[in-house]
């Protein structure tokens, strides 16, 4: 196999201006389409007039872990072992049954189980979900123990969900409004925003 040379590189480029140069029409229509195709997926809130937009969805943070569910289940007292061999196990051989599984990761802790589903990533997330809702509500009686219920994580990704807030004092008209110092703000957290939130999930 031979390396092209830099003779032909140069040729070659030289074709492409010659083309571009003596084919103005061309090129102006070519980059009226590509201009006009991405103010229609621009990810901005543009208002372009009768041109059709169908925006890119573009994440803040972009979600780069797996396409998975996570199946918790509590047997308080037992040992990491009686947790494998009677909740893990056989937990783990059911979901492996599921349509579009990849794989699934358990790990056994004292009282504890936790069963990560990992499913292909052309899986419907909802729809993997009702599917082991459906695994667990069918599974035979004598398959865990009779006081162990497990239970599905919660409707979240890989990537986790952050709860953001902010303290911040409004006047008579609820514009906000200044004058507060970091010890009342901190007082406000403390006293009032945090007793009142403990124990409620968001």
């Amino acid at each position: 196999m031979t390396k092209p040379n830099r003779e032909d590189q140069g040729s070659r480029l030289d074709g492409l201006l010659r083309f571009c140069l003596e084919n103005k029409l061309v090129v102006g229509l070519l980059v009226l389409f590509v201009t006009a195709f991405g103010i229609m997926v621009a990810p901005f809130d543009w208002e372009v007039g009768d041109l059709p937009r169908n925006p890119i969805a573009v994440d803040a943070i972009p979600d780069l872990g797996e396409n998975q569910q996570i199946v918790f289940t509590e047997w308080m007292g037992r040992s990491p072992q009686d947790m494998e061999d009677q909740v893990t196990y056989p937990l783990t051989v059911a979901l492996l049954g599921l349509p579009d599984v990849k794989t699934v990761r358990s790990y056994s802790y004292f009282g504890f189980s936790t069963i990560y589903v990992i499913f292909e990533e052309q899986a419907d997330f909802y729809d993997s979900r009702s599917r082991i809702l459906e695994k667990l509500s069918s599974l035979p009686a004598d398959a865990l123990p009779a006081d162990v219920r497990p239970a599905l994580g919660p409707d979240a990704t890989a990537l986790g969900q952050v709860f953001w807030y902010t303290l911040e004092g409004r006047d008579e008209n609820g514009n906000p409004a200044g004058g507060w110092d970091l010890d009342e703000l901190r007082s406000l957290q403390i006293r009032i925003l945090r007793a009142h939130t403990e124990g409620v999930q968001f």
